[in-house]
């Protein structure tokens, strides 16, 4: 039974035309992910990219890597990811037994994160897992035109709040019979926290983009 990568890419980005494939650094935005794959070869066995997109389908190819046509029925705005990811397995066959979906707007990851997740994963027994980074902000509501905090009381110093976490994006691996029922992460899905500044990196403006590539120069 294999391990793969599923990589969604489908265009039509609005805030950021062509977005997948805007360069950060030398490559692609696409190519990162493709690229972090690869290096993980001891992991992952096939790396896919489900697109509708000639130009993220041309640049897949040109890394070497196998590419799944996304039908337009399940490329629009409100389409949830799962439906990528089930279309890539019904598409490959039932050799499948791990998915590891990389979103190539979270470009950046630390080295080692995937074989430690992984690890994780199957040390844990679960049939699905994502990462997750501490948030350190001070939240709240605006209710009747006052401001309510949410996780913290007025003058409460920040190192003091009760921790609370947020999903990052950067990774995430199910069980191929969990995508095909219609599910990324399951209610018992393991937690793996990572602490690390590419946690801050998502893509979906220019500004995002402008921090990615500024990351990427330092780092």
């Amino acid at each position: 039974m294999k391990t793969i990568a599923i990589i969604p890419a489908r265009g039509g980005s609005k805030r950021i035309p062509e977005k997948n494939v805007q360069l950060l650094g030398e490559y692609p935005l696409l190519a990162h992910s493709i690229l972090y794959a690869k290096e993980n070869s001891d992991i992952i066995d096939e790396i896919y990219v489900s697109t509708d997109d000639a130009e993220i389908k041309k640049t897949a190819l040109q890394f070497g890597v196998k590419v799944i046509d996304r039908p337009e029925s399940i490329s629009g705005d409100l389409e949830p990811t799962v439906s990528a990811l089930k279309h890539v397995l019904e598409s490959v066959g039932s050799d499948v037994e791990n998915v590891i979906l990389l979103q190539p707007t979270n470009p950046l990851r630390p080295q080692n994160l995937l074989k430690e997740a992984f690890s994780q994963y199957q040390k844990e027994n679960k049939d699905s897992l994502f990462t997750i980074s501490r948030n350190h902000q001070k939240f709240g509501k605006i209710v009747e035109n006052k401001f309510q905090p949410f996780n913290y009381s007025f003058g409460q110093r920040s190192q003091d709040l009760e921790p609370l976490y947020f999903e990052n994006g950067l990774l995430y691996i199910s069980k191929a019979s969990l995508i095909l029922n219609d599910i990324i992460i399951s209610e018992n899905a393991f937690p793996f926290e990572v602490n690390h500044i590419f946690a801050q990196v998502d893509i979906d403006t220019p500004d995002d983009l402008d921090y990615a590539r500024f990351l990427y120069q330092k780092q």
